[in-house]
């Protein structure tokens, strides 16, 4: 399993824009062939941060995300948001400890 956080810092008065765009798309992205999970969180101390946390199967079900249509469209419409470049990590979850 692949664990993605994207985190993404927003001009003033472009989260309703961002929230209109995830809208559409979120639930079109967790129905994308590999993706097992998706979440938006906000960062508690900057308010015009947003970051996705997503489980996909594998790196190359990430990949094959990232050169779709859905991805290029909503990226596209999304990055010109920004108030500073998006920052994304990927890594493979080795161990959930639950209980």
């Amino acid at each position: 399993m692949l664990v993605r956080i994207v985190r993404m810092t927003f001009q003033d008065g472009k989260l309703p824009d961002f929230h209109a765009i995830f809208d559409r798309s979120k639930h079109h992205i967790r129905a994308f062939p590999g993706n097992h999970h998706l979440e938006l969180l906000r960062d508690p101390d900057q308010p015009n941060v947003r970051m996705t946390y997503s489980l996909w199967e594998s790196a190359d079900a990430l990949e094959s995300y990232r050169q779709s249509d859905l991805f290029r469209t909503t990226w596209a419409a999304t990055k010109v948001l920004f108030a500073e470049r998006a920052i994304a990590f990927s890594g493979e979850k080795l161990e959930e400890i639950t209980g």
